[in-house]
């Protein structure tokens, strides 16, 4: 299938690694140029060695009220134009609601769920006709994952707001969607894993849970995000996607 992605241009955020890297690497390879954020110097710069001539990097926080306005002009300054985003907003810290202090919800807060919203807010503003904004977030937006209470608390009200979103920004022709991926293998999914004290254990547990019997690489990941950020999927808005091998039980 051709996803029509030939010169259109993206920012993903917190792609330096993982599944907004995966989706980065589906969207070159079939043609598109994309804008990388992370928060760390190094992994910006080697993401964007490997990516070649198609990516460039920001260093930026989710959570810093500037980086909407940042990786915008960083699209419009190089290629003049800007066709979506990804929008990554990362893993918050594990452990049970009756552990997790109130800073913890409270920076939580900031970066994964106000620093989503501010991102879409500010991109979807600046896209035209055509463009489409993809939210990352968990199966927790449909059923809650043990000791990820933070995860649990915030996803669900983001999904609500990428699903508001597409009917407010539907109007002018832009698309918004969210990603529910489940157990894939990512450096996040490891360190949760081994958080249990005995990874190996988790694991098999987890396929357990899963119909197809194994964790998803990030690469399935980034091909699905890249359909739904694609002009292949111009008549699918304002819907949650889960992309974790059958494990979620509700429709």
């Amino acid at each position: 299938m051709d996803l029509a992605l030939a010169d259109r241009v993206y920012v993903l955020t917190g792609a330096t690694r993982g599944l907004g890297r995966a989706t980065a690497d589906a969207l070159v390879a079939d043609g598109a140029r994309v804008v990388l954020s992370g928060r760390g110097r190094a992994s910006v710069d080697e993401a964007v060695a490997e990516l070649g001539d198609a990516a460039i990097g920001v260093v930026a926080d989710n959570a810093d009220p500037q980086a909407p306005a940042r990786l915008i002009a960083a699209a419009q300054e190089r290629w003049g134009r800007l066709d979506g985003a990804l929008i990554s907003v990362g893993g918050p810290p594990s452990g049970p609601v009756t552990t997790i202090t109130d800073d913890q919800w409270t920076q939580a807060f900031g970066s994964v769920f106000l620093g989503g919203v501010r991102l879409a807010r500010e991109i979807g503003a600046a896209l035209g006709d055509g463009g489409s904004l993809a939210f990352v977030l968990s199966t927790s937006v449909r059923q809650p994952i043990a000791n990820l209470a933070v995860s649990n608390g915030l996803r669900p009200g983001l999904a609500m707001v990428a699903k508001t979103l597409a009917d407010e920004l539907g109007p002018r022709g832009i698309r918004v969607n969210g990603l529910l991926p489940g157990r894939i293998s990512t450096e996040r999914v490891a360190e949760l894993d081994a958080a249990t004290g005995d990874a190996a254990a988790a694991r098999a547990a987890a396929r357990v849970q899963i119909p197809l019997g194994r964790y998803g690489d990030p690469e399935e990941f980034g091909r699905v995000a890249a359909f739904l950020l694609s002009p292949a999927s111009s008549f699918v808005s304002g819907v949650m996607v889960p992309v974790d091998g059958g494990m979620s039980r509700s429709l």
